[in-house]
Formats: C-alpha cells, sequence, structure tokens
C-alpha cells in the first residue's frame, strides 16, 4: 500500500503500459483517473480496477481535454498527487525523409505537446501545493536509437532532456520528475515498432535484450509505483531504463 491516499492521472491508461500501471497503483492503494482516447477501453480498464478508479475520454493534445483530466481528479477524488503522461505513438520503421508530415506532426503533438499542456496546467497546482511527482514515459529509443525510427527516437530523446529540465526547475517547489525508458514491450504498440510482428521479427528484436524478453505492463507497473512513491522521495530528473539491459 505505498500510494494509498494517493491520486494519480494516467493517461494512454486504456492498454499497454498504461493499463499495467493502473493495475499497480490501485493495488498499492491509490486512486487513478484513467484517461485514454479510446473511451471504451479507459471504461475497461476503469470498471476492472472498481470504485477507486474513474475513466475519461480525452485527448492529451486538446487543452480543454488536459483540464477536465485535473477537474476529474478533483471531482472524483478530492485532488491530485501524481502525473503519469504515458500516451505516446510511434512509426513503422522507414527511412527518415520518407515519414509523412502529418505522420511526424501526430509523433509531436502525442509524445511532447502533450507533456508540455499537461506540464501548463497541473504544475500550477502542483506548485500551490508545494508537492507533487510527475512520471513521463521515454523510451530506450531516447538513449540507443535504432535507424529508420528517427522522428520517433528525437521525441524519446526530447521527453528525457524535458523531465531532467523539469526536475531542476521544479524541485524547489517539491515536485519530483522522472521518466521511465523501457525496452518495446508486449503491447499493442509492438508491430508498429518492428513493421509487422512475426516470429521472425521478434527473435530478431529479441536478441538485442540481454534478459530475452520485452517489457511486460508489469515491468512498468512496478517502476512507476516506486518512482511515484514516498520511497523515492529522493530521486528526481531520473531516466530510469525498464529495458532487460538494451542500452548496456
Amino acid at each position: 500500500m505505498r500510494l494509498a491516499g494517493k491520486v494519480a492521472i494516467v493517461t494512454g491508461g486504456g492498454s499497454g503500459f498504461g493499463e499495467g500501471i493502473v493495475k499497480k497503483f490501485i493495488a498499492e492503494g491509490a486512486k487513478v483517473v484513467v484517461v485514454d482516447r479510446n473511451g471504451k477501453a479507459a471504461d475497461s480498464v476503469a470498471a476492472a480496477a472498481g470504485a477507486n478508479a474513474k475513466s475519461l475520454h480525452a485527448d492529451v493534445t486538446v487543452k480543454a481535454d488536459v483540464s477536465a483530466m485535473l477537474d476529474t481528479a478533483q471531482k472524483q477524488f478530492g485532488g491530485l498527487d501524481i502525473l503519469i503522461n504515458n500516451a505516446g505513438i510511434g512509426h513503422s520503421p522507414q527511412p527518415l525523409d520518407k515519414l509523412e508530415e502529418d505522420t511526424f506532426d501526430s509523433i509531436t503533438a502525442v509524445n511532447m505537446k502533450s507533456i508540455y499542456l499537461a506540464a501548463k496546467l497541473i504544475v500550477p497546482y502542483f506548485k500551490e501545493k508545494k508537492r507533487g511527482a510527475i512520471l513521463n514515459m521515454a523510451s530506450t529509443a531516447g538513449v540507443s536509437p535504432r535507424p529508420n525510427l528517427t522522428w520517433y527516437n528525437a521525441s524519446k530523446g526530447w521527453v528525457i532532456t524535458a523531465t531532467r529540465s523539469m526536475a531542476v526547475e521544479l524541485a524547489p517547489f517539491g515536485i519530483r520528475v522522472n521518466a521511465l525508458n523501457p525496452v518495446a514491450g508486449d503491447t499493442p504498440m509492438l508491430a508498429t515498432f518492428m513493421g509487422s510482428d512475426t516470429p521472425e521479427n521478434r527473435a530478431r528484436f529479441l536478441a538485442t535484450i540481454p534478459l530475452g524478453r520485452f517489457s511486460m505492463p508489469e515491468d512498468l507497473g512496478n517502476a512507476a509505483a516506486f518512482l511515484c512513491s514516498d520511497e523515492a522521495s529522493m530521486i528526481t530528473g531520473v531516466a530510469m531504463e525498464v529495458d532487460g539491459g538494451r542500452c548496456i
């Protein structure tokens, strides 16, 4: 129960890593606003989590929707302690000069602008409280980039730099900011990163991970619960690799 009494927002909480984080936070005693642009997925995860979860159909690239996240946390659970910026998208492997502009714009909006909007609307609330924890979902792609995923890699490198800068600036206000760098996970996004989900592509990718498996939603839930708990009260500005040794 390391998160007992805490209220969290988890974006992209309807599937994948986000769903894993929601489940772990509920198990650790938190109340959670499950945010996803797929309203049915958010509803399903929240319903399975029980009375301590509330779903919200929202687009993290839209300012009014991000504002609704904080409003929901306050109205349903009386406040907010933790913000998990987990929502993200990727693109299929391709030469950097072939990616369509609208895909690039979507990547920057979901992976980058959403963190800016959440900070703009929620950081003032945390500053007033003089405490808060923010966790951004980065990636091993921002540390050890692979060819043909350049613009996704770049967006996650941005997340890591933004996390460190936020941590330094917000530390005097009692706000901690960290990130997670997962290796590709066995989630709905896996096929996007590999081009296609085939046994051959899985074997080729797994060969680059020393521990020999993909990251799982539970792995990210465990790491997130620690970094957002009071046990990590001296940890800020860290981009923790949850990657089975991929970045060594």
